[in-house]
Formats: structure tokens, sequence, C-alpha cells
């Protein structure tokens, strides 16, 4: 293996006691402590477990955390109901609402409910028309935690060729604005994408976000590339089940030039950009200088 590891559980914990440093800053000189809320609608044990540790992370940070656990028959007005109340709540600076939500509930009619600014998932559609135009926006957790990742490794990001595969409003989509915000040349990947492998090949920066387990080989890979692995996939292997990206780590590895791993890779930032990006929130809402290097 040549590639260096870009080790994103150690990244996320800097950035982690970053954002807890502003937040104490911001307690004792302003009086102010930022608040996450998170609901949660139903029993999905993925949600349950993603739920309890972003409210462990928050109190971590010194923030106070709000949960909302929800019936999974809440009707879609008493959701809204919710959303309102949190929307008008001044002690509240981030919503978050866990998704996949119930069937019966529309997805998109809910999180545009919540208020744009304390929209720290950054799916709001005006947060999306702001981040697509390069305006002052809510960013969504993931992407931007790659984005700060890339920036950790390189540096200054401009002209370089990036490819991203995979087209998601979570990460494909505004992963590929953010790059293109950074001076990158972006292409837009998928899985239909005619030649994918030569498309693969000419990327310095190739972010991989499709939810295919080790569908790009090692041979896709440009010599010397940096590769970030947004996929968590869990399979059979040996008996076992284990978590593997949308990369072939071990093919990869051997050319590219540094690597995110599955798990400890993209994952544990995903955490950190929400403490961060309500963190970006609170100072918004209080007029107070947005923190230097946590957002986009």
């Amino acid at each position: 293996m040549t590639a260096k590891i870009i080790d994103g559980k150690a990244f996320a914990a800097r950035v982690r006691a970053e954002v807890a440093g502003h937040v104490a800053r911001l307690k004792a000189d302003h009086g102010i402590t930022p608040g996450l809320a998170v609901v949660l609608v139903g029993e999905d044990p993925a949600s349950e477990v993603y739920v309890r540790s972003k409210g462990k992370s928050t109190v971590e940070a010194g923030m106070n955390s709000y949960e909302h656990k929800l019936d999974a028959a809440t009707s879609e007005a008493d959701l809204l109901a919710l959303i309102g109340k949190l929307n008008a709540d001044p002690a509240v600076h981030g919503i978050l609402v866990q998704l996949p939500l119930p069937k019966h509930l529309d997805s998109d009619l809910v999180i545009n409910a919540i208020d744009p600014a304390k929209d720290v998932d950054g799916f709001h559609i005006s947060n999306v028309g702001l981040l697509g135009t390069g305006q002052k926006s809510m960013v969504p957790c993931t992407p931007l935690g790659c984005l700060m990742m890339l920036r950790d490794h390189h540096g200054s990001l401009a002209g370089m060729d990036a490819v991203v595969v995979g087209r998601s409003n979570i990460v494909g989509k505004p992963m590929a604005q953010l790059l293109l915000g950074d001076s990158c040349t972006v292409t837009i990947a998928h899985s239909r994408t005619k030649d994918l492998g030569e498309v693969c090949r000419r990327a310095d920066i190739l972010v991989a976000a499709v939810g295919r387990p080790e569908m790009i080989p090692g041979d896709w890979v440009k010599p010397g590339a940096t590769v970030i692995d947004v996929g968590i996939n869990r399979i059979e292997r040996g008996g076992k089940t284990v978590l593997v990206g949308d990369v072939d780590f071990a093919g990869a590895a051997k050319v590219a030039g540094a690597i995110t791993p599955v798990p400890g890779g993209v994952g544990p930032m995903t955490i950190a950009c929400l403490l961060a990006n309500t963190l970006t929130a609170c100072c918004r809402a209080n007029g107070l200088p947005e923190p230097e290097g946590l957002t986009a």
C-alpha cells in the first residue's frame, strides 16, 4: 500500500474539540449555549443509534440537546406542529428530522417546514438553492466533512479535476457544488455513465458516493489521486458481516496518493459537521462572527 490514509476519526475529533472551544467562549462571553433538536419518528434501529450518538456528541461539545421521539403512527399535522414550535424556540438553533420517515409522511414537506436558518442538515430547498448559486447557506454535513478533509490534505483545490460518482441530493450534488466553489473542474458521474472507468481515471479527486459495495476497482483510480469514499455498505465476507465502501480499498490504496478508509473515514465527520453547523447557525442567529474553518 502506498496511499496515505486520511484518518476521518482523528480529524473529526479535532473538529469536535474546536467546536467545543467555540461553544465555551460563546457561553463565557455572551451567555449563549447552542441548542440542537433532533426529531425521531418511529423505531428504526439504525436511526435510533444515530440519534443517540448525535445526542451524546452534542452534550460533549457543551451544547444543549433536545430529543423528540415520536410514535411511528404520528400524523403529519402533529409532526409539522412540533417543527413549528422548534422553529419559534430561541433556545433551538439547529433542527434535524432523522430520515427515513415512516411512509405515510412526506419527507420533502417535513424538511421544507424547517426554518432554513435552523436546517443544520442543509436539505431545505432554500439552502439547496443558496448553495447552488454560491451564496451563504447551511451545507449538508457529509459533503462538508469531505471538503474539510480535502482542504486539510491539499490546501488549495483550485484547478484540480474532480469526479463525483453519485448524484444524490444528500451527497453527490452538494459535493459537486462545493468542489466547484473551490475552483475544481467537476464531473458528476453515476452508475449509467458511459465508460465510467475512464471518467474516474482522469480524476485528481475521486469522491465515491454511489451506494454500491466496492463498485470502483483500484484500476479506475488515477495514480496519486485522492479518494474520498462516502459509501458504507454491509456485506458478508468469510462468514462475517463487514463494512466496506464504494471503492475497493485494497486495490485503490496501491495507486492512490491518499484515501479514506471505511469505516473510520467520512463517517465520523458527518456528526462533527452537524455540531459545526449548529454552532454556525447559533452564531448567525445572534449576529456573531462565524467560526473560521468550520463552514464551506
